[in-house]
């Protein structure tokens, strides 16, 4: 059995597996099916792409009206109504039209009449969902999966690699990660969790031995004017960015569940460490103003 790695770039981002496989090439293939299907739902689910199914969806909620979807795609709404509901409100999926406003790269704040005409057309209440059909009655709105299928596409990943036999692997997408159990001699997987305000790096480092990790924060994508920094997460009742945690990071059985809860958790704001606490969750936070806290914080490995 030896370690092998594959380093690729899918849904945005940089990623990487590592497995433990009898061969090189037996490895190879594996690690080859994995890749194969994140980027099959980067394909059906990417807001770039014309010909994604995402696009399609966005195109009947643009002009109003109707539309079946598949099995997999109703999961993933279900899946959006339950953050929904568990955030009160919070986790919506319907919010991501707000970028139209919110140009992160311009390095200017936008029109906050521009950002209020735009909150007309958010709110999962707006639209209706019943297994398989999806109804958009007002037109005007759009639909992002962003905040889960990068994070459903670690999950598949493992689910993959563990029927086909793997036993010791690693799944990491962008710095959502998942373990299939140790590495082959018995230690954890070590993570590294990045510094929300230290370019390069690390807040602390963590095992993870089997399980998911995700982190959510205001730093991959923001605006800072007068040292303020502006955010990519943002709330759909304001359509601005929180401004009380800087970054979370949660441990949980399924990498949906520690990425969801992690932007939970940054939107309820003040809120988010203890609603963390209610659900169970190992956590570790970073308000904007430098405080940290969280069980993670004094994990076994943690430095």
């Amino acid at each position: 059995m030896a370690l092998h790695t594959e380093l690729f770039a899918a849904m945005g981002t940089a990623c990487e597996i590592r497995l433990d496989a009898p061969s090189a090439a037996q490895a190879a293939d594996l690690a080859a099916r994995a890749i194969a299907d994140v980027r099959r739902l980067e394909a059906r689910y990417s807001r770039y792409r014309d010909d994604s199914d995402l696009s399609a969806i966005n195109r009947v909620a643009a002009a109003g009206g109707t539309c079946e979807v598949d099995a997999e795609t109703a999961a993933l709404l279900d899946y959006a109504q339950t953050c929904h509901r568990q955030s009160d409100g919070l986790f919506d999926i319907s919010s991501g039209i707000l970028r139209r406003a919110w140009r992160f790269a311009s390095g200017e704040l936008p029109d906050p009449a521009q950002v209020a005409q735009l909150r007309e057309h958010v709110g999962w209440h707006r639209l209706r969902w019943q297994a398989q059909r999806l109804a958009f009655p007002e037109p005007g709105m759009e639909l992002d999966f962003g905040g889960i299928v990068k994070e459903y596409a670690v999950d598949r990943a493992a689910a993959q690699l563990a029927a086909a036999g793997v036993r010791h692997g690693f799944i990491n997408l962008g710095g959502d990660v998942r373990a299939i159990g140790p590495q082959a001699d018995g230690s954890p997987w070590r993570i590294g969790i990045r510094h929300p305000r230290e370019p390069g790096a690390l807040l602390t480092t963590l095992e993870l031995g089997s399980g998911a990790l995700a982190s959510s924060g205001d730093y991959e994508r923001c605006i800072v004017i007068d040292g303020v920094r502006h955010g990519h997460i943002l709330n759909p009742r304001t359509g601005w960015p929180v401004r009380t945690l800087a970054a979370v990071s949660v441990v949980a059985p399924l990498c949906v569940v520690a990425g969801s809860a992690a932007t939970i958790a940054m939107l309820k704001e003040g809120d988010g460490a203890a609603w963390l606490g209610e659900m169970g969750l190992p956590c570790l936070w970073v308000t904007v103003d430098g405080a940290c806290g969280g069980s993670l914080l004094d994990a076994p490995g943690a430095r």
